[in-house]
C-alpha cells in the first residue's frame, strides 16, 4: 500500500516535470531557456526510472541507468552550451529568430 502511494507521488511529479519542460521548450524563444528545459525533462526521466526500478524491485539496474543517463546529460549540455555561446557570440542574441540569418 505504502509503495503504491510513493509510485502515484513519483509519477505526478515526474508529470508535472514533464509538462514543465515540454512548456519550457516549446514556448519560448531564448535558447538558454530551452536548454534549462530540456535539463528539466531529462530530471523527470531520471525520476521515472528510479521510481520504476523501485516498483520493480530492480533498483540497482535503475540506479546504473540513471548514472548512464546523468554521464549523457553532462556531455549534452556542455556542447549544447557551446553551441549557445558560439550563437551569442555571432548575434549578440540568443533569440532562436536570429538563427534565420545563419549562413551554411
Amino acid at each position: 500500500m505504502v509503495i503504491d502511494q510513493l509510485f502515484w507521488l513519483f509519477f505526478m511529479t515526474f508529470i508535472l516535470l514533464l509538462i514543465e519542460g515540454f512548456y519550457c521548450v516549446t514556448v519560448t524563444y531564448n535558447l538558454f531557456r530551452i536548454l534549462i528545459g530540456l535539463e528539466v525533462l531529462i530530471k523527470a526521466v531520471t525520476l521515472f526510472v528510479i521510481a520504476a526500478g523501485y516498483l520493480s524491485g530492480h533498483l540497482a539496474l535503475a540506479q546504473s541507468i540513471v548514472i548512464t543517463i546523468i554521464v549523457i546529460e553532462v556531455v549534452v549540455v556542455v556542447v549544447a552550451a557551446g553551441i549557445i555561446l558560439g550563437f551569442f557570440r555571432e548575434f549578440d542574441s540568443l533569440n532562436v529568430k536570429n538563427a534565420r540569418r545563419m549562413k551554411g
